[in-house]
């Protein structure tokens, strides 16, 4: 597994608008969908080691804090010709499985990542009540076989302090995971 960080964009930064559509009902999902409270935008997929050892910790977040006004939005970029585990089915099937509730968007033309300048999944950017962002970075310091237990303790630092209105420490790791799978030539710079 290719080992990528988080690009670490920077605090303060507008949210990027985005129109998605939703694998588990087919609707439409636009940033005007969702509370201005807080709102967590993820970078998943389905295949991702990294992601398959912290997925179960996405229905935890959702149950503890969605009733406090955080909404959370999980978005696939990655090219589902050459990882069709990653297609619109099987991310409706994880769906299911885990029994989310938050819409998981399908990014088909890769444009969403890149407007977010996302890198790897997971990837985790947290927004204020004014659509600014106040957190990106890791879940936590659990990794695929280095034996901490998966909590979300660094991002559920920084959700409880946004969902008080309170500025979250800046002190922040950047997440790592495996890169996002793009479509030939279609790599930004970034990346």
């Amino acid at each position: 597994m290719a080992k990528t960080y988080s690009t670490m964009q920077t605090l303060g930064s507008k949210c990027p608008d985005f129109s998605l559509t939703n694998v588990s009902n087919n609707e439409v999902y636009k940033l005007t969908h969702f509370s201005k409270s807080a709102l967590l935008v993820m970078f998943i997929c389905n295949h991702c080691p990294f992601v398959k050892h912290v997925v179960k910790e996405f229905k935890k977040l959702e149950t503890d804090y969605a009733s406090k006004g955080l909404s959370i939005v999980a978005i696939n970029s990655n090219d589902i010709d050459s990882y069709p585990e990653d297609s619109p089915d099987h991310m409706q099937s994880l769906t299911k499985k885990e029994g989310w509730e938050f819409p998981y968007l399908f990014d088909s033309t890769q444009e969403i990542a890149k407007a977010f300048k996302a890198a790897c999944t997971p990837e985790f950017f947290l927004y204020d009540q004014d659509l600014k962002l106040v957190y990106r970075g890791q879940l936590d310091d659990s990794r695929p076989g280095n034996n901490i237990p998966v909590t979300g303790n660094d991002l559920r630092a920084a959700i409880e302090a946004v969902l008080q209105k309170k500025q979250p420490s800046t002190d922040q790791k950047p997440s790592m995971g495996c890169n996002i799978k793009w479509k030939h030539g279609n790599a930004p710079a970034y990346s």
